[in-house]
C-alpha cells in the first residue's frame, strides 16, 4: 500500500566539493529556496556520514525541507531522515520500506523501462530516472539518455503501468531542459552541479523554480 506524499519537483543532490561542505551546500540551496535535499556522500565514512546527516537534518528542519539520505537506511533511520534513495545496487526498496515504515518517502534510480516498473513494483514513491547527459558528479554513469531517449522512457511508462509514480528526471540538467521535459510528463527535475557549483546558487535555484511553475504535487 503506498500513502500519499508530496514529491518536490526540484531536488537538490549534495556532492563532495573540496572547501565547499554537503552542510554549506545545503544551507545555501535551502536559503535560495530548494525544499527537497538528499545527502550523497559515496567516499565517506559512517561516522562521518552520520555526522553530517543530523547536522543537515537540522537545517532541513530550519527551512522545512524534506531531508532524503542516499543509499544508507541504517544512517537515515538514525538521523530520522524523511526517507532514502536507493540506488540499483543498494537495498531493496521493499525491504527499506519494511525498515522505514509507511510514512517514509524511498526513492528508486533507473535507467531504462524495466528499471522503472521493477522500482514501481518495488513500492517506491519516486522512481529518478537519468541521466540526461553526461555528468561528472557520479561514477559509474549508467548510458547517457539525452533528449529522445529520456522521452522515449516516459511514454512507454505512461501505458506500461497502471500505477504510475512521479518520475524525476536526473543528470546534467539545466534550467533550459526543465520546459521540455515537463511537458512530456516527468514530475520533475533532480540537480547537483546547476546549483553547487555556479556563483549565484540562488539565482539558479530561482530560476529553476520559475521553470518548474513553482510547488509540488501529491499522488496516491
Amino acid at each position: 500500500m503506498r500513502m500519499l506524499k508530496s514529491i518536490a519537483k526540484l531536488q537538490f543532490i549534495t556532492q563532495d566539493i573540496p572547501g565547499f561542505s554537503h552542510i554549506e551546500q545545503v544551507e545555501i540551496a535551502c536559503s535560495a529556496g530548494v525544499r527537497w535535499v538528499q545527502l550523497r556522500m559515496k567516499e565517506a565514512t559512517v561516522t562521518k556520514f552520520k555526522e553530517t546527516a543530523i547536522a543537515v537534518n537540522r537545517v532541513c528542519k530550519k527551512h522545512e525541507s524534506v531531508f532524503i539520505v542516499n543509499d544508507n537506511v541504517d544512517v537515515a533511520l538514525k538521523v530520522q531522515a524523511d526517507g532514502v534513495h536507493l540506488g540499483k545496487k543498494d537495498m531493496l526498496p521493499s525491504k527499506a520500506r519494511l525498515m522505514m515504515g509507511l510514512k517514509a518517502i524511498i526513492g528508486g534510480t533507473a535507467n531504462s523501462l524495466s528499471d522503472m516498473l521493477w522500482c514501481t513494483e518495488e513500492g517506491c514513491d519516486y522512481i529518478g530516472v537519468g541521466p540526461y547527459r553526461f555528468t561528472s558528479t557520479k561514477k559509474n554513469l549508467s548510458p547517457v539518455l539525452q533528449s529522445c531517449g529520456m522521452l522515449d522512457l516516459i511514454e512507454a511508462y505512461s501505458i506500461s503501468t497502471d500505477n504510475p509514480v512521479p518520475i524525476i528526471a536526473i543528470g546534467g540538467i539545466q534550467p533550459d531542459d526543465v520546459q521540455e521535459l515537463i511537458q512530456s510528463e516527468y514530475h520533475g527535475i533532480a540537480v547537483s552541479s546547476a546549483i553547487a557549483k555556479i556563483e549565484n546558487p540562488a539565482m539558479a535555484v530561482e530560476i529553476f523554480i520559475n521553470n518548474l511553475k513553482h510547488g509540488v504535487t501529491t499522488y496516491s
